[in-house]
């Protein structure tokens, strides 16, 4: 069984960064799928950001084209989500979803396909 933890949110002002991190222990593996989905209060949870292992191509939700960056560790199962230009809008728990293999690109954004996923962590931009 994977196990993942996210690590690097906080509390930052609008136009600021942030760097989150999602590395995966247990049962790991070293071709993978990973995926960063985000759920502000009263809202369902939405897609940000996936990355698959093989390839290293990723897809964005629109909301953070251009603002956020995924990457992921070459021989590790683990990511990154660099959040440049922050906004209120991105205030949320954002978590971390893994599976094993690379997703064909069209699936990568749906939540059902991770069978993987983290505690969540808290990023706040206060507006």
């Amino acid at each position: 069984q994977v196990q993942l933890l996210e690590s690097g949110g906080g509390l930052v002002q609008a136009g600021d960064s942030l760097r989150l991190s999602c590395t995966a222990s247990g049962r790991t593996y070293s071709d993978y799928s990973m995926a960063w989905f985000r759920q502000a209060p009263g809202k369902e949870r939405e897609f940000v950001a996936a990355i698959r292992a093989n390839d290293g191509k990723a897809n964005y939700a629109d909301s953070v084209k251009g603002r956020f960056t995924i990457s992921r560790d070459r021989g590790k199962m683990s990511s990154h989500l660099q959040m440049n230009s922050l906004k209120p809008d991105d205030t949320a728990v954002y978590y971390c979803a893994a599976r094993a293999n690379s997703l064909n690109y069209g699936s990568l954004s749906r939540s059902d396909v991770y069978d993987s996923w983290g505690q969540g962590t808290q990023v706040t931009v206060p507006s």
